[in-house]
């Protein structure tokens, strides 16, 4: 039987779980594939901490270079993350002619169109499908299951740090801050969680999945972001009053010819999918001309969810080496000389409902001058409460739900707002999507 060898670079916490894939599942994978994956090399900085992996010492190094320089090796797994040295091994792998599988949403968010481009010039098969939403196939239904389909929109929950502070926040009133620290103690999230709540992650993810969508090229820095730092306690038990769940959503979908690409939180209604997506879960929605609405759902991290995605293009690239039918698939779904020439939508064009929270004073008058000033903007409301308050509050929470309006209007108008006496700090802004 034909032997397939691989190189792995990281040996962390997805690479661990890659080994001990292909160690427990050999017999399995060979009986699959028609062939057997070898790891022929490893390359991490500690190689000193006991794994629990029978790897033999000879095949453990921390140069990843001497890995990649390895004539026997077929396949390079990249899972050290990040963007400058991970780039430099990329390349060297591409110019070595070795096939690459990484996990590395970062790295192909901001890098990808380039590293492609040296692939195809190289002849080198590129597989990613564990840069998005873990377990979740959904590069290879981007790529292969809609490929006759035109894909009107996506949407996807897509950082299990973010849906799992969310969750606790939503189900058991805890604070932002406690429901990040159990976030970390259960390693859903890193000791630095900026990339995450932040919504730079997503919008990484984001960035691949538009690519392979729409047939654009990867563009990462039109992609409005926002993070979940601002939601509060009180705009989530708002939501349920008026029957919404907050979701830090990714949404790309086309707009009078144009992409929609915005990663923000979202109310969506209690009886849409993505409401009951909870704790680290990922989801993806697409919607194509042909198939509708397809919902995915499945771990978006973890160690063997996310090694079982890494294997998963392992064993594809396996399969075109055993046939000679490398690049059997072009990267990003279309051929370079195929795709569209699309464009972000700016985000001031944006349109869709607003959730608006004000701290105004008690007092007569105020609630006209706020909807005189949205109606100067073209913003009708839809629905207004206003909660009570005690002797000793100067101020009250005004909550309202505007109809469909422009985001610029909607800026605008909070801007004139936030500068009347009436009102004391910033308004709280979540969009809505039904």
């Amino acid at each position: 039987m034909k032997t397939i060898k691989i190189g792995i670079l990281g040996l962390g916490t997805v690479g661990t779980g890659v080994a001990r894939m292909l160690e427990k599942e050999k017999d399995l994978i060979s009986s699959r594939l028609g062939a057997e994956l070898e790891i022929a090399g490893i390359a991490d900085l500690d190689i000193e901490t006991d794994r629990g992996l029978a790897i033999s010492r000879d095949r453990l190094t921390t140069d990843a270079f001497s890995v990649i320089d390895n004539p026997d090796i077929d396949i390079i797994v990249e899972l050290i993350g990040g963007e400058t040295f991970a780039k430099e091994c990329f390349e060297r792998a591409i110019a070595k002619g070795k096939h690459i599988v990484t996990a590395n949403k970062a790295l192909i968010a901001s890098h990808g169109n380039a590293l492609f481009s040296q692939a195809a010039e190289n002849g080198v098969d590129v597989a990613f499908e564990a840069s998005v939403a873990g377990c979740i196939p959904i590069i290879k239904t981007m790529r292969e299951t809609l490929a006759g389909n035109t894909v009107h929109s996506l949407a996807g929950i897509l950082n299990g740090t973010c849906n799992y502070i969310l969750t606790k926040i939503t189900n058991e009133g805890t604070r932002f801050e406690d429901a990040l620290a159990q976030a970390q103690e259960s390693g859903f999230a890193e000791a630095d969680p900026t990339l995450d709540i932040e919504g730079y992650d997503t919008a990484h993810k984001l960035a691949i999945l538009n690519s392979l969508a729409y047939g654009m090229e990867i563009n990462l820095d039109d992609i409005y972001v926002e993070g979940i730092t601002r939601v509060t306690l009180e705009d989530i038990q708002f939501a349920d009053e008026f029957g919404y769940r907050i979701k830090l959503l990714a949404i790309g979908k086309r707009t009078n010819g144009a992409i929609e690409a915005r990663v923000h939180p979202t109310m969506i209604p209690k009886d849409n999918l993505f409401a009951s997506v909870n704790h680290a879960v990922n989801a993806v929605n697409v919607c194509g001309s042909a198939t509708g609405d397809m919902f995915l759902v499945g771990q978006g991290a973890g160690m063997l969810p996310t090694a079982s995605a890494v294997v998963s293009d392992l064993v594809d690239i396996a399969r075109n080496l055993i046939s000679g039918t490398g690049r059997r698939l072009p990267y990003l779904a279309f051929y370079s000389d195929r795709m569209n020439d699309l464009s972000i939508l700016p985000m001031d064009e944006v349109t869709c409902r607003y959730y608006v929270r004000f701290m105004a004073l008690d007092k007569p008058g105020v609630l006209s001058r706020i909807s005189g000033i949205l109606g100067e903007y073209n913003i009708s409301i839809r629905s207004v409460h206003q909660r009570e308050g005690s002797k000793d509050e100067n101020s009250v929470p005004l909550v309202m739900l505007t109809s469909v309006s422009r985001e610029k209007d909607m800026r605008q108008a909070l801007a004139d707002i936030e500068a009347l006496d009436i009102i004391q700090g910033k308004a709280a802004l979540i969009r809505i999507e039904e």
